[in-house]
């Protein structure tokens, strides 16, 4: 006998009325997560709103291991079903539902029992963050989500068709041409996995599996002469301390190279990625120009600065001679250390100059004391929330909207729009860094056990020496995304900026500097 078909409508109702007061917490959080798909399905966002209401309730109690996990994946469906549903301008750059669904699944993948979910949850977890991410512009994010979803499972269907729908949409932001070939290979052959009957699929996607092929079919058409492109067997330097530096990049992803982002290919083993081709008046010096020289300078010196704080194994010699006292907490006092501590100061500088060079790049017109990456986006004036600055609203922009979504990663007092769990921390850290004293350990005490007060500081901000490294690396990767969109935003404004003026141009070369002369 056929299974009787689902009164949707019905179910609906019935959980709309559930009380979960005497429900246990398995059976509470399979009642959300019903509700959630019921009200998706029906198109009805009161019982996402009735789902949230019941997960706050549920934050009372002490739900289990995972269970605290999988209710942040819940909240983000829930806020997924509010953006597909009462949503109206896609291009509004201010997309709170996004950033609610954003900073839940974060918090989720955070979650110390995150692991325990099943791998199934696990992989629908790093392809929805994927793909909300690359929704807001953030692509370059988005592609490390859907490959930690494909690592867990290869034939993760939903996960491949995105990154192959990912790698298209980044191919068509790039402005130069053999990269975007490569990158519409790979695009081609992830959607050709997509649709390959050994793809896995937790339930029927026929839309998916017609844009997956639709796509396919567009792009394939510019793949067939790209045979012959080596991405390895390119030189990784003259010896080898400098090739396993480029290695450890490569496998980091931290070159200012899009090819990067392809994958630890030795073809994305230089930092090759330069301002694009732009207007700007005939007796103007070339000031962007050495601007971002000096940007692209201080990002690759500190991330030497981390490799070498990460791969320190013996005293530096600045190190012998200098008398430290045995404060007996484990602290951990070297050159490595603070060459960590000096990588990431450096770098989360390079953020705030970012934006100094895009309030003059769009003349933004904001004075010099004004400017900081996290704000730089809005008009300081009347009661807060400030409004978004004119330049940005509802622009076309994909990867300066990355770039705007980028900044709510950092923690800053006036703003509460903050999509990144540890984002206060960040801010700490640097902070302490810049005007206080941040203590590393080689390992830290969660508990300070009566009698062992001399763990504890009232003027430390403490954290352990793997934990430094980790934030670090994190931190070189935000703000190597952040490069990325501010050049492939300013190419798609200067593409827009041609379409409307039609004024004649002459084209200026500008030799580039020999690495002999970087002396």
């Amino acid at each position: 006998m056929a299974d009787k078909p689902i009164d949707y409508a019905a179910l609906y109702d019935r959980l709309l009325k559930v009380n979960l007061a005497d429900r246990p917490n398995a059976q509470a959080l399979e009642i959300i997560g019903t509700l959630i798909d019921v009200s998706d399905h029906l198109g009805r966002t009161e019982g996402a709103h009735k789902a949230l209401e019941c997960a706050n309730q549920l934050d009372s109690r002490n739900v289990e291991n995972a269970g605290v996990a999988l209710l942040e994946y819940f909240r983000a469906n829930a806020w997924a079903v509010l953006q597909s549903h009462e949503t109206a301008d896609p291009w509004d750059w201010e997309h709170r539902f996004l950033g609610k669904q954003i900073y839940h699944l974060r918090k989720c993948i955070a979650h110390p029992d995150f692991a325990q979910l099943e791998e199934i949850r696990r992989c629908q977890v790093f392809t929805n963050l994927g793909n909300q991410m690359d929704t807001v512009g953030r692509f370059v994010e988005a592609l490390d989500y859907w490959e930690q979803a494909i690592a867990l499972r290869p034939s993760f269907g939903m996960a491949v068709g995105n990154r192959g729908r990912g790698l298209e949409a980044y191919a068509r932001s790039l402005y130069d041409h053999g990269h975007k070939m490569l990158f519409l290979k790979f695009a081609y052959s992830s959607l050709t996995a997509a649709l390959s009957p050994d793809a896995e699929y937790e339930g029927p996607y026929p839309q998916a599996l017609a844009y997956f092929g639709e796509l396919r079919k567009q792009i394939e058409e510019h793949v067939s002469d790209l045979d012959d492109i080596k991405l390895h067997d390119h030189g990784m330097g003259e010896t080898p301390d400098e090739q396993e530096y480029r290695r450890w990049c490569l496998r980091h992803k931290l070159f200012l190279n899009p090819l990067n982002d392809l994958g630890p290919h030795s073809i994305a083993n230089r930092d090759i990625l330069m301002l694009p081709s732009f207007f700007t008046k005939a007796d103007e010096p070339p000031t962007l120009v050495g601007f971002f020289n000096q940007l692209k300078q201080e990002y690759a010196s500190a991330r030497w600065l981390l490799y070498q704080g990460s791969q320190a194994d013996s005293v530096h010699l600045s190190d012998r001679g200098v008398r430290l006292y045995n404060t007996l907490d484990y602290s951990s006092h070297c050159f490595a250390v603070e060459q960590t501590k000096i990588a990431f100061r450096m770098t989360y500088s390079l953020l705030d100059k970012l934006a100094f060079f895009l309030n003059d790049y769009l003349q933004l017109g904001m004075t010099d004391r004004d400017i900081y990456f996290k704000t730089i986006w809005y008009q300081h004036r009347g009661a807060k929330p400030f409004p978004l600055r004119p330049q940005f609203k509802n622009l076309d922009n994909w990867p300066f909207r990355g770039l705007f979504w980028l900044a709510k990663d950092l923690f800053d007092e006036q703003f509460s729009d903050v999509i990144e769990p540890d984002a206060r921390e960040f801010y700490v850290i640097r902070n302490r860094l810049e005007h206080s004293y941040v203590r590393v350990h080689e390992g830290l005490l969660t508990d300070t056990p009566p009698g062992l007060e001399i763990f504890s500081s009232r003027l430390a901000y403490s954290i352990t020496r793997d934990d430094l490294k980790a934030k670090t690396l994190r931190l070189f990767k935000l703000v190597r995304a952040a490069m990325i969109y501010l050049m492939l935003g300013m190419h798609r404004e200067e593409v827009r900026k041609a379409k409307e003026d039609k004024k004649p141009s002459l084209p200026m070369h500008i030799a580039l500097w020999e690495d002999d002369w970087k002396r």
